[in-house]
């Protein structure tokens, strides 16, 4: 037996029997040789890892726009965040920790910059409209590697573009990180906006902390140990009512004190601003992209403005604004 098929027998003794088992995978959309060492979903791991769409995250705003401070948390620590829970959770309940991390890492690549503004920005100007769960799968299936995609399989692919609440996924472990990525961002928002001096613990309603603890270790354990306690045993990941409730209490107070915070998102409608002068100008100057980008057009048949949202989606804030002073704004004439 080879190192992998090993690794997968353990898997079917040791791993719950509601774990989705990388021998069990449904495949890739284009079938490929076995590693003789890594089992599929590590695989897909590993190739989202190497990724550039990866990379570009330590360079992408999670919610406060460029700040002006080393300890803030980025799109890239948002991601590392959300598979470190959802690890701790997976690993607790015997479900594939491997594809967990997988879904985990790659849950955010087709994100824009400056967070959900630039998201928001492009699903205004795009006939086709922009979400980034979407443009992730996109990622993955075709932006990577020079239009070749990573070709991952079924269930990772599926449980990316299932992570945000309207969706769904299919395996037990893309519901790990579809609640996972709920827990990290309203932990570490949290502790964000206490850093930029916009909260403090004492904020937070006595009715949730009662639930959940009142700092944010208490309610990041409470959070985990309650889907652990809730879900052993059983084919779904599930809260109890009483942290449920509080959650999505939590989550509306992060929505009224700091996602519509006038002072946490003042740059906003300037961000947003940006990105549509982005998108229109390469529209309309299409042979100013770059070459491998309007290739695409003959591989998949993408449309021009499918590929200018492929284009400006992928920027980094950094790139972004760099981008956008090189086109429209003048520069200093010398003589």
């Amino acid at each position: 037996m080879t190192i992998r098929e090993n690794l997968e027998e353990w898997e079917v003794q040791y791993l719950s029997p509601y774990a989705c088992l990388s021998k069990n995978s449904k495949g890739r959309l284009r079938e490929e040789e076995q590693c003789d060492i890594r089992p599929v979903f590590q695989r897909d791991r590993d190739r989202i890892l190497h990724s550039k769409a990866f990379r570009r995250l330590k360079d992408k705003t999670q919610v406060f726009l460029t700040p002006d401070g080393d300890h803030y948390r980025t799109r890239l620590t948002h991601t590392l965040e959300v598979s470190q829970n959802a690890r701790t959770i997976a690993k607790a309940l015997l479900l594939n920790e491997e594809l967990v991390e997988a879904i985990a890492l790659g849950h955010d690549l087709g994100h824009t910059p400056f967070g959900h503004a630039g998201e928001r920005a492009l699903n205004r100007v795009a006939p086709q409209g922009f979400e980034h769960n979407v443009q992730s799968v996109r990622t993955v299936d075709v932006l990577e590697k020079h239009g070749q995609g990573l070709n991952l399989t079924l269930e990772v692919r599926d449980g990316i573009l299932n992570h945000q609440t309207s969706g769904m996924p299919s395996t037990l472990e893309g519901k790990i990180v579809r609640i996972s990525d709920k827990i990290a961002y309203i932990h570490h928002d949290m502790d964000d906006a206490i850093r930029a001096g916009i909260l403090k613990d004492s904020d937070v309603p006595k009715s949730i902390g009662a639930v959940i603890g009142y700092t944010l270790p208490e309610r990041l354990d409470s959070f985990i140990h309650d889907i652990i306690t809730n879900s052993r045993g059983k084919n779904d990941i599930t809260m109890s009512a009483p942290v449920a409730e509080a959650m999505r209490q939590m989550r509306q107070f992060m929505f009224e004190n700091v996602y519509q915070n006038p002072i946490a998102k003042g740059e906003e409608g300037k961000a947003e601003v940006l990105i549509e002068a982005l998108y229109e100008y390469y529209l309309n100057h299409f042979d100013k992209l770059p070459r491998e980008t309007v290739e695409l057009m003959d591989q998949d048949g993408s449309t021009k403005e499918q590929i200018v949202c492929d284009y400006v989606g992928a920027m980094t804030d950094r790139f972004a604004i760099s981008k956008y002073e090189e086109l429209f704004i003048p520069k200093t004439w010398h003589g």
